[in-house]
């Protein structure tokens, strides 16, 4: 793989094109592979949306892999943080929550999401919204100021999760928490698998594996650490006949080696 920093940047040119290209309709934009130039679809991995309070359809690219809004325990008058806020799909959500007393804040590292995010910010008349352009790994916010932390299939793809982790820690009120969904793997994937998902959903070069993931968000100092759901991301089988031979086919489909979205929370102490 490419050194940190050339990853990172990976990632955020691929979501500056998907962010210029969003004009599109998302069932056309097949093309929302962070890693290189595959062609892959993401939208394979979201939960759905368009029945939940504070949708809005012009901020949803399609690029979650959970409802991390659904377990987060948002409460009216909350400040939430939404990490990877892209074009603002979960930080609608969260501001259909909290309500006028609260606030929501979404932090993007790509200039081209924040700005969609900020269109459609005024579309929606929102004054306690706002979106902060700034690195997970060093978040523009002050210690001690947020109630919840969410994040929807980004942290994955930051090169530094014990730091971005700390940095979530730091940002928390005392008694705050997280609730992130993201990509992690089950055992030890072998290259062709890993290749292959890389090809059909995208986004798998920075996941790791489950229990190394939680261990991360445990050493930042987080405790009551709680696994919501754990979602199989299956790859065809004709992809996986096309790529395996029958011996490794047969490993595959009998193995309990794969690859997971996976929602979690983790709460910050008193």
């Amino acid at each position: 793989m490419e050194n940190l920093k050339d990853f990172k940047s990976i990632v955020k040119d691929k979501y500056a094109e998907i962010a210029v290209k969003s004009n599109i309709t998302r069932s056309e934009n097949r093309e929302c592979g962070c890693c290189g130039e595959s062609q892959s679809d993401f939208t394979i991995l979201q939960d759905e949306y368009k029945q939940i309070n504070g949708y809005v359809a012009e901020a949803d690219l399609g690029l979650g892999c959970g409802l991390p809004t659904q377990y987060a325990n948002i409460k009216e008058g909350d400040t939430v943080l939404d990490l990877g806020s892209g074009a603002g799909n979960d930080v609608f959500v969260a501001r259909s929550i909290v309500g006028e007393k609260g606030r929501v804040i979404g932090i993007d590292m790509t200039e081209e999401m924040i700005e969609k995010a900020v269109k459609n910010n005024t579309k929606m008349g929102f004054e306690n919204v706002e979106f902060k352009l700034g690195d997970i790994e060093n978040l523009p916010v002050e210690s001690d100021s947020v109630d919840v932390v969410v994040s929807n299939c980004v942290l994955n793809l930051v090169p530094d999760k014990s730091k971005s982790f700390d940095e979530i820690y730091r940002i928390l009120k005392p008694g705050g928490h997280l609730c992130v969904s993201d990509i992690v793997t089950k055992g030890e994937l072998p290259d062709e698998i890993r290749r292959l998902a890389e090809l059909y959903v995208g986004c798998v070069s920075g996941a790791v594996e489950n229990d190394e993931y939680l261990k991360i968000i445990e050493r930042s100092g987080f405790r009551n650490v709680d696994v919501h759901k754990l979602k199989d991301i299956n790859l065809p089988d004709e992809l996986l006949k096309e790529f395996l031979n029958d011996q490794e086919f047969a490993m595959v489909k009998n193995s309990e080696i794969g690859i997971y979205s996976m929602t979690v929370s983790a709460y910050k102490k008193m």
